[in-house]
């Protein structure tokens, strides 16, 4: 299984390296990166979800075992990140920085290392995994940008219009309505998605890649390196206890390991610059982590077969 996930990185590796070489060789107009993240975000990856979820044979899947495994992890190292806010050496905008490098991660990263180790089954698991962390991180971040942004708390409809909205949610409610009514793909539309499902990766990895910056690593070590403590190592092995509690083997408990060692979202940056965080140090920290999940994602899956 390490080599079949090794095997499953190398071309990972390959679009984010041709994605920032493209973007540093201005290959492509500057306008081009960010319609294209516009497009893979509200149309491409959601698409591919919904097709997984519909079309998804699910019988196997421990559902409930793998959602509680998640969401459990991912409050307990949410709660020891606000319990340390005082004892950290950071700001309040960049704490917010420190907590998304800690909790959100990356689809396009995680959709595609799920195809290459399961195939078929692989896109059903990470739209599961999807399906239950975007929801619950989208709550945990917003909240944290409320208590520690620099902007006017967001209020109550506000925060339930972007959990609602978010196109990856909806996707995943839409295949889950799909698969659970019976109804399954309409006849037609099922390989439209497909395809448009099938594009989102290719296009979201050269995404990845382009929006590499390594410029103000340098400046934020000791900020960078928390988070990517906590979102390599703490969140994992509370992951990993969580497997062991709830009785998540398999398959599914390296789903749920890998997409909890994944690195931070590329969203996030937009969303430190709209809630009143630190943007650039988000960039650091969405930088440092895409190269080492090269190590961390590995080390995972190791311990999940363990």
């Amino acid at each position: 299984m390490t080599v079949q996930l090794l095997l499953a990185l190398v071309p990972i590796a390959l679009l984010i390296a041709l994605g920032w070489w493209l973007r540093q060789r201005a290959f492509l107009s500057e306008h081009f990166w960010p319609q294209a993240e516009r497009l893979g975000y509200y149309i491409l990856l959601p698409a591919l979800f919904l097709h997984g979820l519909a079309s998804a044979q699910l019988d196997g899947v421990p559902v409930a075992a793998m959602v509680t495994t998640l969401i459990v992890s991912l409050l307990v190292v949410s709660a020891l990140l606000v319990l340390l806010r005082h004892r950290l050496p950071v700001g309040d905008a960049a704490f917010t920085s420190v907590f998304q490098g800690g909790v959100r991660f990356n689809n396009y990263v995680g959709a595609s290392v799920a195809v290459g180790l399961f195939g078929a089954q692989g896109i059903a698991l990470a739209a599961v995994a999807t399906a239950t962390i975007v929801p619950t991180v989208n709550i945990l971040c917003v909240l944290v940008f409320a208590r520690y942004g620099s902007i006017q708390s967001p209020s109550l409809l506000h925060l339930l219009r972007h959990l609602f909205t978010n196109p990856l949610v909806v996707g995943c409610f839409i295949g889950i309505v799909l698969h659970v009514s019976g109804l399954g793909m309409p006849a037609g539309i099922g390989p439209a998605l497909k395809a448009l499902g099938q594009a989102s990766l290719p296009l979201g990895l050269l995404c990845v890649g382009a929006a590499l910056d390594f410029s103000t690593l340098r400046s934020w070590l000791r900020p960078v390196a928390i988070a990517s403590v906590a979102k390599f190592l703490v969140l994992p092995l509370a992951t990993l206890a969580a497997c062991r509690v709830f009785g998540l083997q398999g398959p599914a408990a390296i789903a749920a390991l890998m997409f909890q060692a994944l690195p931070t979202a590329s969203s996030s940056y937009i969303m430190a610059r709209q809630l009143g965080g630190d943007a650039p140090l988000m960039a650091g920290i969405i930088a440092t982590q895409t190269v080492l999940a090269a190590l961390a994602l590995p080390l995972a899956v190791m311990a999940a077969l363990a």
